[in-house]
């Protein structure tokens, strides 16, 4: 994580900022977990740094764009205290597609924009540094960018039928640039609104006046209409850590919670023996994308994270024991976990291609991996 700082220019001034917002949202949560366990302050500045680092970059428009300044189109001085206020985006190396350009679907995913999932692990990250500092601003920041991000992705297609989501928007969040809808996108928006409304309550200052129950709502809707199953395993992992949450805030969930968890953990099960059965752990590691095993790798520590606190917190789950049952023999899947993490902490498997041209999400995602409080801990 020093190396991750010093290469991305967060703490070599010499160099050029390199930020990517899925990448820097875990680097956020690794040196808060950092901080936490060695005491020693250079991990919080580096979360604290990072964060105004991100906001300073991808919250003004791509430097390749005939537009400049703040994406909010805030000035500069209301920008400043309300960084989240346009969205964040997502940090690639190419401008935007224009809307004169035509689509092309593989170059897209080099294109900048905003990404839905890409926000929501920024809400998190901040609401990781309101609750290591008590900082009531940045639990701010990820309330106002959730109010954005829920304004402009979501939207009705025709009266009378529900609310959906645009997979990607473009900078200034004025128009799609991809029309259809992540399949996890919807819960990814109902656990991060649920984790921010209870954080929110720390803070009787903002908890008042930036309330997310109408989106909670939204997405609640949404999910009640889509199946979480895949067999993408980073896809799979997030799922695990979704449902984690979910558990982490038994005190917040109402009744259509507890069957949106047991449905998660029974497609979470699925998943994994799908995932199995495509064999892609046997693979060599040049055809193999590390970020996106890691991304199981972290979803597999719930597992027993999960079993224990609804064995401690038993009285408030209503349908403990089908929860049980699932759990029971999702921990047939964690040896998976140290299988991935051995694999890719070998240095040969580091050399391949598919690592280095992705070197800064893979060693950022290791790194949680083996430090995992920091993200998955509410």
């Amino acid at each position: 994580m020093l190396d991750f700082a010093a290469s991305t220019g967060l703490s070599d001034t010499t160099r050029k900022p390199r930020r990517y917002l899925w990448t820097d949202a875990f680097a956020v949560c690794n040196y808060l977990e950092l901080f936490r366990q060695t005491g020693e302050q250079v991990f919080l500045q580096l979360a604290l740094k990072l964060v105004d680092q991100v906001h300073e970059v991808l919250g003004r428009h791509h430097p390749d764009s005939a537009k400049s300044g703040w994406i909010s189109g805030l000035d500069e001085e209301y920008a400043r205290l309300h960084p989240t206020r346009g969205g964040l985006r997502i940090g690639k190396r190419l401008d935007e597609r224009q809307p004169r350009d035509a689509m092309n679907t593989s170059l897209e995913w080099e294109r900048d924009g905003q990404y839905f999932h890409y926000l929501t692990k920024w809400m998190h990250a901040l609401y990781c540094v309101s609750r290591e500092t008590g900082s009531e601003i940045h639990m701010r920041w990820a309330l106002e960018l959730a109010r954005t991000a829920h304004g402009a992705f979501t939207y009705s297609p025709s009266v009378g039928e529900g609310r959906r989501m645009y997979w990607k928007m473009s900078i200034d969040l004025s128009r799609p640039l991809v029309e259809s809808m992540g399949q996890h996108d919807p819960l990814d928006g109902l656990v991060t609104y649920l984790q921010l409304e209870a954080g929110a309550k720390r803070f009787p200052g903002i908890s008042h006046l930036i309330s997310l129950k109408t989106e909670i709502t939204e997405v609640r809707a949404m999910c009640a209409r889509t199946g979480f199953a895949t067999a993408d395993p980073l896809g799979i992992g997030g799922l695990m850590t979704d449902a984690y949450k979910l558990v982490q805030l038994v005190n917040n969930l109402g009744p259509k919670e507890m069957d949106t968890l047991e449905v998660l953990l029974h497609d979470i099960e699925h998943s994994l023996h799908t995932f199995i059965a495509q064999n892609q752990l046997n693979e060599k590691a040049e055809y193999r994308l590390a970020f996106r095993e890691l991304g199981l790798a972290i979803g597999l520590l719930t597992i027993n994270r999960i079993l224990t606190h609804i064995e401690k917190h038993s009285e408030k789950f209503a349908n403990a024991t089908q929860l049980r049952a699932v759990l029971s023999r999702l921990l047939g899947f964690k040896g998976i976990h140290e299988y991935i993490v051995s694999f890719w902490l070998e240095p040969e498997h580091q050399s391949v291609k598919t690592w280095t041209e992705h070197a800064d999400i893979n060693n950022v995602m290791l790194a949680t991996t083996l430090t995992s409080d920091g993200y998955l801990q509410l």
